[in-house]
């Protein structure tokens, strides 16, 4: 799909929900291929990608490697009314991450898997950073 028909169809918030699902089966999915675990260990590690503070995390420390495109697409999300609380982060966190979802889905719609799989590949590396700490 067009990015000037995704951008003007659908509201910051609907791309984060999409975005929000989409993010959540790529780090399955790369979780399931290279290792082999049972699920309860599956869903604590994805979890502690998938959650907002890690979202907001990627944000703060590699925004530099987002298109200006990607950043308008973040700033849209991040800015946008949500009804709905953070509920294991601040405000601030949950807005960057309500952010990162709408530049996924925005991603995800415009056809951009490669695109995508080098976002997770640098939030992968980034949480790996995190747990070694």
């Amino acid at each position: 799909m067009d990015s000037q028909v995704i951008s003007s169809t659908y509201s910051p918030l609907a791309l984060a929900y999409i975005g929000d699902s989409v993010f959540d089966l790529l780090i399955k999915r790369r979780f399931v291929e290279k290792s082999n675990m049972q699920p309860e260990k599956y869903h604590k590690r994805v979890t502690a990608i998938v959650c907002a503070k890690c979202q907001a995390a990627f944000m703060d420390s590699k925004k530099d490697l987002l298109s200006e495109e990607e950043l308008e697409m973040f700033r849209r999300g991040r800015n946008a009314k949500s009804h709905s609380k953070a509920k294991n982060a601040s405000l601030a966190e949950y807005k960057k991450a309500t952010g990162f979802e709408a530049m996924i889905g925005y991603l995800y719609l415009s056809g951009r898997t490669d695109r995508l799989e080098e976002i997770v590949d640098a939030i992968m590396e980034m949480a790996g950073e995190m747990n070694e700490k």
